[in-house]
């Protein structure tokens, strides 16, 4: 027979893929899964003798599960409100969820599947949006944001990598609870202005394996969950921790977190750096050879945009703009709001362009590194068109 979806609570199943062709192996583990049910697409199978093309298949039972409904694609300004509300909901559970765990108690993570199904479907409505807003967190609030930032971007580069409804709600809650074991580190280390010792990092380099175990004491044993927490800092050139696996050894969901977490730490102020502009960002990564698994570097890209929101760009007018907005049909031709002259040396009102319309001749010709000027406000100036 042939699975075309698992069903029941999808944080207690173990099923890395919800489609497939039974064999003995899977047979068990379905049985000793708990599940109460599960689709069998009567269309597919060993047991199934293929028909003629001219012959209609009358099925019975249904062969699928209901189809979901449909989603709305919305514009970033209309689905900015809604993505607000869903961060401000994240925050809260996130750093209650951290505060449980602080006091030594059993996460419940039950609470958090609403949550990212919320992220899913906001992310599905602009990919852009709840990811930009993201990036407005604090140097105070990185511990708690960034697990909601992660879980996002997640969702988002699934959606690119073409995963399945469940499994792009797994990769979703992995990137939700894949720093879990930092709220048990001593916050000392965490907010720790300058460079870690090295006795400091080897603490640190403990939380992988800590929130693992915080994870499996709670009863979760959703096997991409627990993947992405203890495996979300090993490299493909087998120099990661904590078991520095080497590269096929790697699942794709962990070296999809390795990506959106490294991307999210290095672009967000902390207590002992400001963060790097996004486009800075992504070439960096891109350099750091054995790092990462190229593919899934080279889709995360293709899903944040060349020039992600927030990146300072210079156009060949000799002005200077800010990414606001991505064209998923063209990642060269942004959204920019353009502020500043080269020309002359100063500002002038920010005006807002799109650079896909035909009647725009202006285009990005290099990123700008913001640290060879001394503006202040470039935050402001992308914060204003999403926040």
């Amino acid at each position: 027979m042939f699975v075309a979806s698992v069903e029941g609570p999808w944080l207690k199943h173990s099923f890395w893929k919800t489609r497939f062709l039974v064999d003995a192996e899977s047979l068990t583990r379905l049985k000793s899964s708990g599940l109460a049910e599960c689709w069998i697409d009567t269309s597919k199978g060993l047991d199934v003798a293929r028909p003629k093309a001219e012959t209609p298949i009358i099925e019975i039972v249904p062969s699928a599960p209901p189809a979901s409904k449909p989603r709305v694609r919305r514009s970033m300004g209309d689905e900015l409100h809604n993505a607000a509300n869903v961060l401000k909901r994240s925050k809260q559970a996130v750093n209650s969820l951290f505060a449980e765990a602080r006091m030594g108690n059993a996460v419940n993570t039950s609470d958090c599947a609403p949550l990212v199904n919320d992220i899913v479907d906001s992310v599905d409505s602009n990919s852009h949006a709840l990811i930009s807003l993201c990036r407005l967190k604090t140097a105070d609030e990185y511990t708690y944001m960034h697990s909601v930032s992660v879980c996002a971007l997640m969702v988002s580069l699934g959606k690119q990598l073409g995963l399945d409804e469940p499994t792009l709600r797994d990769a979703g809650m992995a990137g939700l609870l894949h720093d879990l074991g930092k709220a048990v580190m001593p916050q000392e280390i965490i907010n720790k202005p300058g460079k870690l010792t090295d006795e400091e990092f080897t603490i640190i380099k403990s939380h992988p394996v800590r929130g693992h175990e915080m994870l499996l004491e709670s009863g979760v044993n959703n096997e991409r969950v627990l993947d992405v927490a203890r495996h979300h800092h090993e490299r493909i050139d087998g120099k990661g921790y904590p078991d520095a696996l080497s590269a096929d050894k790697i699942s794709l969901i962990a070296r999809m977190s390795a990506v959106c977490d490294v991307y999210d730490a290095v672009t967000s102020d902390r207590p002992y750096k400001a963060g790097w502009d996004p486009a800075e960002s992504v070439a960096r990564m891109a350099s750091w050879e054995g790092h990462f698994d190229s593919m899934v570097l080279q889709t995360f890209i293709k899903t944040i945009g060349i020039y992600p929101v927030g990146s300072l760009v210079r156009m060949a007018s000799g002005k200077l703009g800010v990414v606001v907005e991505q064209n998923p049909t063209k990642l060269t031709a942004p959204k920019v709001k353009l502020f500043f002259s080269t020309k002359s040396g100063m500002p002038f009102e920010p005006k807002l362009v799109d650079l896909t319309e035909s009647h725009v001749t202006d285009k990005i010709v290099a990123r700008e590194p913001p640290e060879n000027w001394s503006f202040g406000y470039l935050n402001d100036l992308w914060a204003t068109h999403v926040a």
